[in-house]
């Protein structure tokens, strides 16, 4: 049984951790397609700053279309805290669904 697990995983869509990455997993409003995108927090937060030269906060913004059906445009909007943890997150077009709803594609 171990090695069927073990040639399963070689095939199956896995994310691994990484430091300052956050996953999202979406599924279109449409046609239902769902979709994962990445977001790298060294790479592709733009800071936001208060009354000091310190960035206070980060926020993301991501347009997703997704490859199979109907190439509607998935809009999110991200917030992230001083310390690069995400805070709250929208989208419009789509909605949020969990890593475990992804995979059961």
């Amino acid at each position: 049984m171990g090695f069927l697990k073990k040639l399963s995983a070689l095939f199956s869509p896995t994310v691994r951790e990484e430091p300052g990455v956050t996953w999202l997993y979406v599924q279109c409003n449409r046609c239902g397609e769902k979709l994962r995108t990445r977001v790298n927090s060294h790479t592709e937060l733009s800071p936001e700053f208060g009354d000091s030269d310190m960035a206070s906060s980060f926020h993301c913004r991501k347009v997703l279309i997704g490859e199979k059906q109907c190439f509607q445009q998935i809009e999110l909007v991200m917030r992230f805290d001083a310390k690069y943890h995400l805070v709250d997150k929208q989208i419009s077009g789509g909605k949020f669904i969990t890593r475990e709803e992804y995979e059961l594609l």
